[in-house]
């Protein structure tokens, strides 16, 4: 793609100029998916346009589960107080095909919001007590439809999830 070609010449040329001292390769998007199966840990930061990135996005969802297990953040340029101008949100975004139903995996969402802690108000030790919820959620079993097996206990909805991690941090005060 035509477009492509600009976008490696651009992001060499920000390497070469602005951040020589960064480790930088070029790859393919159907090689980038194929790595991010056989060895995800060998990336810290993948830039891409929005296309390929929905793309690799979804190939890297499936290493945790599923999309709703994805935070997001689109960090910019640091404001005069020194933190990001930030958006934070779920990987699969508002999901609006199953708004009200109560499907949602809410893990997504919560994780985005410990980013939020972490990235633009300087609150590291709250985003771990975040994760950590999310974590001990999961470890004791507690799965909406989207991380389920077939034959498996009842999934449970969005909001019984948030619950879930709700109790958990509570007992982790």
């Amino acid at each position: 793609m035509e477009s492509g070609i600009l976008w490696r010449e651009e992001v060499q040329w920000v390497h070469d100029n602005e951040y020589p001292e960064v480790e930088l390769s070029h790859m393919y998007a159907d090689n980038g998916a194929m790595q991010l199966v056989r060895d995800p840990k060998q990336f810290d930061v993948i830039v891409t346009d929005n296309l390929f990135g929905d793309i690799l996005s979804d190939v890297a969802a499936m290493l945790t589960g599923s999309l709703g297990m994805l935070p997001s953040a689109s960090l910019g340029v640091p404001m005069a107080n020194g933190r990001p101008k930030a958006m934070y949100e779920p990987v699969h975004g508002s999901a609006p095909d199953i708004t009200g139903r109560g499907l949602a995996n809410p893990c997504a969402c919560i994780l985005s919001f410990a980013m939020a802690l972490r990235y633009s108000y300087d609150q590291g030790a709250e985003a771990d007590r975040l994760e950590t919820a999310v974590e001990q959620v999961l470890a004791d079993g507690v799965r909406t439809a989207d991380l389920m097996q077939a034959g498996g206990a009842a999934p449970a909805s969005t909001s019984e999830m948030g619950d879930a991690v709700i109790a958990a941090l509570d007992a982790s005060l």
